[in-house]
């Protein structure tokens, strides 16, 4: 596959998740989607029980700032100072930094309130979009992308967008099960990202015009 297609898939994406976030945030706005929210809301949170309240809560602690950002440096310094790997350390940065940046804007043009129906922890701040979604996403998808091309096996790709995605699903399904966002936050959370999160790795492979699984420096 040509560069040149591979760069025009990704700007797609990118394309087709800022529409869908532009949707969920009409919708949102219009306040369309109560029957959406309250269906998955209760489907979660009637699973209660002690110990998947337990990982839900360990879920939401992964995803909080402290271990995101130990998570994050601990990545910048293997890739900066380690392994030199300049420019995929500058759009790991883009994508994380940004992510939240972008987060912070987005919650203050919404200003949703969050869920008051059952709550199992407490959280502050506003609710729309998740920015415990868009962090879980920025991450580990990234961290996944730049560590594709190192992988030489298939299955080694299987089970490294397996534990991905796996992780960024059961962090937005957190947030539902303690009541502290919406699904629609998640779902606006996942878009945002990934329409950051594909524009960046836009920019990057038009910048560094490398072939599929080249490392450059």
């Amino acid at each position: 596959m040509k560069l040149g297609t591979r760069l025009s898939g990704v700007l797609l994406i990118g394309l087709l998740c800022a529409a869908g976030f532009g949707l969920v945030a009409y919708l949102v706005g219009a306040d369309r989607v109560k029957s959406f929210d309250d269906i998955f809301i209760h489907f979660f949170q009637g699973m209660e029980s002690p110990g998947l309240t337990r990982v839900m809560v360990a879920l939401g602690f992964i995803g909080s700032t402290k271990p995101v950002i130990m998570i994050a440096v601990a990545a910048m310094l293997l890739m900066g100072v380690i392994l030199h790997h300049r420019k995929e350390l500058i759009l790991f940065v883009f994508a994380t930094g940004g992510s939240a940046l972008l987060n912070m804007v987005l919650k203050a043009a919404f200003l949703r309130e969050r869920p008051t129906i059952y709550r199992i922890v407490e959280e502050t701040g506003y609710s729309f979009p998740s920015g415990h979604t868009m962090g879980a996403f920025s991450l580990y998808g990234i961290l996944t992308y730049l560590l594709w091309k190192h992988i030489p096996v298939l299955w080694g790709r299987i089970a490294l967008i397996t534990a991905s995605v796996a992780l960024i699903i059961m962090m937005g399904i957190s947030r539902i099960y303690l009541g502290v966002h919406y699904p629609s936050d998640i779902v606006g959370g996942l878009l945002a990202s990934g329409c950051w999160l594909a524009a960046g790795i836009w920019v990057y492979r038009s910048y560094t015009r490398t072939k599929p699984y080249e490392y450059s420096r």
